[in-house]
């Protein structure tokens, strides 16, 4: 809300830097790293006293793996929360509330309270079913829906922030842009399709950073590289002029989804202080469902959501993994990798947790600069 002091330039000059996105979006990675620093001691305290540990598979499921993570069994869980109240308090502070933001902060506040839902069942039950999968979708449904009404209804206009920028909202969002064309593949795509889409991306996301989330660092690691580069991606899609330059898609006010990205980055950069090897706390479905969905939402926002096969590769990787090894195991009766995800198969050839970490720390970052070349590319 900070972001209206600029209307009051004429009464105290230094507003008007809160009209640039780039000071703001400082202030809000700033925000929310600080925030989320001093936050987290309290926050791991009050897990431990609830009892809110992780619920590991014993050795007759995933077998050596069992004796790698023993350390891990009293590391508290729903470490997401921080990052929730991080990004959330840093976003309300410096984020304009246009369209754009309040569609991507309902999204991430639904999946929020669904990934809440499954680590509470996880910790109640002491066991790591959770949350029936089906209620899972059905939660991931209901989020596109929301955000969908948000996006595409005739109030949508309303909702266009300080400079009323964010306009036609319910026209770019049936636009499909793919990589390296300069032109968008299908102008006015049927809404089904829209929902398609929008669900898929959003449940492929939420369910990619989940199945990454299993080694200490590693999921919020990359999720600090793709919070970059989708943040630079938003400046970039709001911008008129780099927009016509790179000749990719121009969607008048989501380059407050920068914003929204520095506040996410700082959030995850306050986590991974405690999330880093050996983790003092695990970020759990509270956090992997409700980041994937965020970060699935703003691609979609700022015509970006197949680049997010290119930036996200790690959790495309992940993902893919857990894929051919039960496509493998049902069809042959055999098993492509040690263990799926694949960061325990390297954990099981005899990698270092620390190793596989910070090798695919770097393979982020290296798909991350990819990500972003295409955007020159056409």
């Amino acid at each position: 809300m900070l972001s209206y002091l600029q209307l009051y330039e004429s009464f105290f000059g230094p507003f008007r830097l809160f009209q640039f996105i780039s000071v703001r979006a400082i202030f809000a990675g700033i925000t929310a790293l600080l925030i989320g620093y001093f936050i987290g001691p309290k926050l791991i305290k009050f897990l431990q006293d609830f009892g809110a540990r992780q619920a590991f598979r014993d050795k007759n499921e995933v077998g050596d793996l069992a004796d790698l993570h023993q350390a891990k069994a009293k590391t508290p869980t729903m470490g997401g929360l921080l990052i929730f109240g991080s990004v959330l308090i840093s976003a309300f502070l410096w984020a304009e509330p246009n369209v754009y933001v309040i569609a991507a902060l309902v999204a991430y506040i639904l999946l929020t309270l669904v990934g809440f839902t499954d680590d509470y069942l996880k910790v109640a039950k002491k066991n790591s079913k959770g949350l029936a999968g089906r209620y899972k979708l059905i939660g991931q449904l209901i989020t596109t829906a929301v955000v969908l009404f948000i996006l595409l209804g005739p109030w949508s206009d309303f909702l266009s922030g300080v400079d009323g920028k964010a306009t036609g909202s319910a026209l770019k969002m049936r636009e499909l842009w793919v990589p390296f064309y300069k032109d968008p593949m299908l102008i006015a795509m049927p809404m089904l399709l829209v929902f398609l889409f929008f669900l898929i991306t959003l449940t492929g996301a939420s369910n990619a950073i989940n199945l990454t989330d299993g080694l200490d660092g590693l999921a919020i690691g990359c999720t600090v590289t793709v919070a970059l580069t989708y943040g630079i991606m938003a400046y970039a899609s709001g911008n008129y002029v780099i927009a016509d330059y790179l000749k990719i898609s121009w969607v008048p006010g989501s380059g407050e989804l920068t914003v929204l990205c520095a506040a996410l980055l700082g959030g995850s950069l306050s986590f991974l202080w405690y999330n880093a090897h050996p983790a003092e706390m695990f970020m759990g479905d509270t956090g992997s469902l409700a980041i994937g969905g965020l970060v699935g939402a703003i691609a979609l926002m700022v015509h970006q959501p197949l680049t997010l096969i290119i930036v996200g590769g790690i959790f495309v990787i992940e993902a893919g993994s857990v894929i051919l090894q039960v496509a493998s195991f049902k069809s042959r009766g055999k098993r492509i990798f040690l263990m799926s995800p694949i960061h325990h198969h390297f954990e099981l050839k005899g990698w270092k947790e620390t190793k596989v970490v910070i090798r695919f720390w770097i393979l982020s970052l290296l798909f991350a600069l990819i990500g972003l070349a295409t955007l020159k590319l056409r």
